[in-house]
């Protein structure tokens, strides 16, 4: 059953692979679960071959590579380096040690103790790098408590031997004993489980990536349209903070085209949105919603923070010297700024937002103009100047 069900899980990290050949993880995973197989299926067939201890050393490095590959694929998947070093002396010290207990009865507590030593050490270091990664969520933490769980099961194998009558007089005779049963059945469940939790967390992330290169603009890497609104809709819902929108359009971008090229216009597409993500925090989010549009959703900014944004980006921009360009030629824009009221839907957001670039660009464009709070507006949309005119 175990040889039979390690085989179906390396099939599935395979599969994982084949389809993503980026995501090397999974082929570390497919093969430790194909090295488990391979110990498995040297237990299956001990008996039959009237096996001894060569074929139980073969199946304990079997496995000790299987844990090491394991391994190797969650320290890849959550971005955190291995003790190699601290490995190879585990590996190293266990076969030795196991080796020399081989002259031990098979039923010492000693001897299944140094057996199953370096399985919990390898399987607990798979735990803590889990719990080490910056990048850990909640289904993250299930696993590295499965994985923590498997490493104890370990250390109990040989409380549980000698419970139910030891490991059986030789190699051969294990299989045929209820100790073989439990461990075998528990062997099963943990291995099924911590797999199903693995393959679930393989496919959130590669689902999530997959909606992010769908949601993101290929030439300025920015959000697109529809990543922005969904942004935007996800923040509306949220309460107890601020909430700023920012419209920006290029300035005369059409005549940038016309007299440099489309390539040079794709170079200034590129320069603006980088300007906006430098001038950006983690927490905020830089979308193109048109040719030569773009939003910045500023969760926790007032009207007041996103003006100053806003200005420190047109500022920015006055100074870029972008590549293609005649010698102190500058592309300037227009900003328009909004905060949400209380309980605003976002198309209303947008829809300030909006006029409030409208109204810089009426004002002579490389401005900002902020939308004024709808408590007072009364439900309309009029836009702020500040004194200092075009730079407002």
């Amino acid at each position: 059953m175990n040889f039979a069900i390690a085989s179906l899980l390396a099939a599935a990290f395979l599969t994982i692979a084949l389809y993503d050949d980026q995501r090397l993880s999974a082929r570390w995973f497919a093969l430790g679960y194909c090295l488990g197989a391979i110990f498995f299926g040297i237990e299956l067939f001990t008996p039959l071959a009237h096996g001894g201890l060569m074929s139980e050393s073969l199946g304990y490095v079997a496995f000790l590579a299987a844990l090491v590959a394991f391994n190797t694929g969650v320290s890849r998947f959550y971005d955190v380096r291995q003790p190699v070093r601290f490995i190879a002396i585990v590996l190293v010290a266990g076969i030795v040690a196991k080796l020399m207990s081989d002259t031990m009865p098979r039923e010492s507590f000693l001897r299944m103790m140094i057996y199953q030593a370096p399985y919990f050490v390898l399987q607990a270091m798979g735990m803590m790098l889990i719990l080490r990664s910056a990048y850990r969520h909640r289904l993250d933490t299930v696993l590295a408590g499965l994985l923590g769980l498997t490493a104890l099961h370990y250390l109990a194998k040989p409380f549980i031997a000698l419970a139910t009558g030891g490991p059986g007089a030789t190699p051969a005779d294990y299989t045929s004993t209820l100790y073989a049963v439990i461990g075998q059945t528990a062997a099963a469940i943990l291995a099924v489980a911590v797999a199903l939790i693995l393959l679930v967390i393989l496919v959130r992330n590669l689902l999530s990536e997959l909606t992010e290169k769908s949601e993101t603009d290929m030439l300025s890497a920015a959000l697109n349209r529809r990543g922005f609104e969904r942004q935007l809709d996800l923040a509306g819902k949220g309460k107890g903070q601020p909430l700023s929108l920012v419209l920006a359009d290029l300035d005369h971008f059409k005549s940038v085209n016309d007299t440099y090229g489309h390539a040079v216009g794709d170079v200034v597409i590129t320069a603006f949105a980088r300007t906006l993500r430098d001038a950006t925090k983690d927490a905020h989010f830089v979308g193109r919603i048109g040719g030569e549009e773009f939003a910045v959703l500023l969760p926790g900014y007032t009207v007041s923070a996103a003006r100053i944004f806003a200005e420190d980006v047109r500022l920015r921009m006055q100074k870029l010297q972008i590549e293609g360009l005649e010698d102190g030629a500058r592309v300037t824009a227009s900003f328009g700024v909004a905060e949400r009221a209380h309980a605003e839907p976002a198309i209303s957001l947008h829809k300030r937002a909006d006029a409030a670039l409208y109204a810089a660009k009426n004002a002579g464009r490389d401005c900002v103009r902020a939308a004024l709070p709808l408590t007072v507006a009364g439900g309309a949309t009029p836009v702020s100047a500040s004194r200092a005119g075009r730079s407002s």
